[in-house]
């Protein structure tokens, strides 16, 4: 039960006309408050003597207000109970409809299936609960040094270790708060502060959240092609041509799907010495492989004081987008340039939460959850193989890991888009991983959703995009 509050309501007689009577002047403002939301239905209003005493009046003007609006429905009383504003208000007073300017509000879909985003609903178990449970009683005291909590990097350098064949100091690695954080600081870092030095090699086509990050800080983005086995390395700029740093998708390019092999992976890290080119692999779904075990890190191959490669890694795909935490993984070298930009910038996660994912890595539950998540979506990708093989005027490109796939259509891209919008179901063009002129079809996401949901819009794909 609320209890009836303090005189703090903006009431003073003073503010109306004098040829009223003060229960008039009262109720009048009671009413304005009431309409305004300051008082709500349910809400006590105060005693009649202690508003009485507040506003310097007698006791029988406020009783009179106050039964003037309990005429009017605005106040209701019983016997034993404060005043309070009537709960049934809205059915005696309904408020008139005020005009609100239109907004634009996107339209929720019946099935989402944008690529990029992984089924979180078996993420929150025992051992998730039990990280949080343990990061949630830990002192709050403590300071967060600039890279990372130590027992999360030590973590990440476990991790890394058995999963990536990435081997590390945790001196190396710094926390970031997601892909794109911990691209920003990076180019931040490199560019001392002004990225718009900066010359930044993007894969043509490439993932466009992190290709977008170079762009709204100033710098250059210089795009490079790819082909089915990746980035083609024959192709890159040399001499004064050269990026200052390349971003690229090594173990699962984005979104073709293809792995660069090891002579190409060599090849890259010599033209990334002779040209003092920082390169960024984005290690975004290399977990999630079916039909081998995943590959190692082209970090794997570069030398750990004196390299040119940079890991970036989340947790986005392998647990949730919602916990915005990930990694750089930095050369030696490299070190002292990111820990000043982040003792500038400072740091974005916070200590409970860094705590957690620590918790939650030492006991070993990522791997295992790894582990169950790759065998659903083995199953999804699987569904889509089956659902589009052989559907005339599509193409499907191979689906080795991720969580998407790449379906080149006959159709005109924008009538299959807007086809299976106005149908309720959501997928991506696919030119808009170019920057410029792509292939024509559309990328769609199958890890989010249930087989049931999977094989609905999959049907509604093969009517639309068929010619």
């Amino acid at each position: 039960m609320r209890t009836a509050p303090e005189i703090t309501l903006p009431l003073s007689l003073e503010d109306e006309e004098t040829g009223s009577s003060i229960p008039g002047r009262l109720a009048a403002q009671l009413r304005r408050l009431i309409a305004g939301a300051v008082l709500s239905p349910g809400d006590p209003v105060p005693s009649s003597r202690a508003l009485a005493a507040h506003l310097g009046v007698s006791r029988g003007s406020v009783v009179a207000a106050y039964d003037q609006l309990l005429a009017e429905g605005y106040l209701s009383a019983a016997v034993g109970r404060s005043t309070v504003v009537n709960p049934q208000l809205r059915g005696v007073h309904p408020r008139p409809q005020r005009h609100v300017p239109s907004v634009q509000v996107e339209a929720r879909a019946g099935l989402d299936l944008r690529p990029g985003r992984p089924w979180a609903l078996d993420v929150v178990g025992p051992a998730w609960k039990a990280a949080w449970r343990r990061a949630s009683v830990a002192p709050v005291d403590i300071a967060v040094p600039t890279l990372g909590l130590p027992q999360l990097r030590d973590a990440w350098v476990e991790h890394l270790r058995r999963m990536r064949a990435v081997v590390r100091a945790p001196d190396q690695i710094a926390v970031t708060g997601g892909g794109r954080e911990g691209f920003a600081l990076l180019l931040l870092a490199l560019a001392d502060g002004r990225p718009s030095r900066l010359r930044v090699g993007v894969e043509e086509p490439g993932y466009p959240s992190l290709r977008r990050v170079p762009a709204r800080l100033g710098a250059t983005v210089v795009p490079v092609p790819v082909d089915r086995h990746g980035l083609r390395v024959t192709d890159l700029p040399t001499g004064a041509d050269a990026p200052d740093l390349l971003i690229v998708t090594p173990s699962h390019q984005y979104p073709l799907g293809g792995s660069m092999p090891v002579e190409r992976r060599q090849a890259l890290l010599e033209w990334a010495r002779r040209h003092e080119v920082v390169v960024v692999e984005d290690d975004y779904d290399s977990e999630l492989r079916y039909t081998s075990e995943p590959l190692p890190a082209l970090a794997a191959l570069d030398d750990p004081a004196e390299g040119r490669v940079v890991l970036l890694g989340t947790l986005s795909k392998t647990l949730t987008p919602a916990l915005a935490t990930g990694f750089l993984v930095l050369p030696g070298w490299l070190v002292p340039t990111v820990s000043q930009a982040r003792r500038d910038l400072g740091q974005p996660v916070g200590l409970v939460a860094q705590l957690a994912v620590a918790n939650y890595l030492d006991s070993g539950a990522l791997r295992l959850h790894t582990q169950r998540m790759r065998n659903r979506y083995r199953r999804r990708r699987a569904q889509v193989v089956e659902a589009l093989s052989g559907v005339p005027g599509v193409r499907v490109h191979p689906m080795d890991g991720g969580l998407h796939a790449v379906v080149e259509t006959d159709r005109p891209e924008g009538d299959v888009v807007g086809e299976l919008a106005a149908r309720g179901v959501r997928v991506s063009p696919l030119s808009e991983y170019w920057s410029g002129a792509g292939s024509s079809g559309i990328v769609f996401g199958f890890g989010a959703v249930s087989e049931t949901e999977l094989a609905r819009g999959l049907d509604l794909i093969t009517a639309i995009a068929t010619p």
